[in-house]
């Protein structure tokens, strides 16, 4: 039961961060490209500008998430590296 629930506040967690990137992403994106309030519909330019705003922040999101993961993977490698030089193997 406890791995239930925390599975559940994981997901909770996760969709929490989600909708922290999305409102940031929106609010972003409209600030930006967003200029003319005299009519309920975008126009063709911010609607083009919303949309590459929205494709460059996600590129950009998953490049960091990317460069951040080899990081990681690199940190990983030599500190096993160290340790089996040490003769400590962790």
């Amino acid at each position: 039961m406890a791995a239930t629930e925390m599975s559940e506040a994981e997901q909770i967690k996760t969709f929490k961060d989600f909708l922290v990137q999305y409102n940031k992403l929106s609010e972003l994106c409209f600030t930006d490209c967003v200029h003319d309030f005299t009519s309920r519909s975008l126009k063709s330019s911010e609607e083009k500008c919303t949309l590459n705003c929205m494709e460059k922040y996600l590129r950009t999101n998953q490049r960091v998430s990317q460069r951040f993961h080899e990081f990681q993977m690199l940190a990983n490698e030599n500190m096993l590296a160290l340790a089996q030089k040490s003769g400590n193997p962790s």
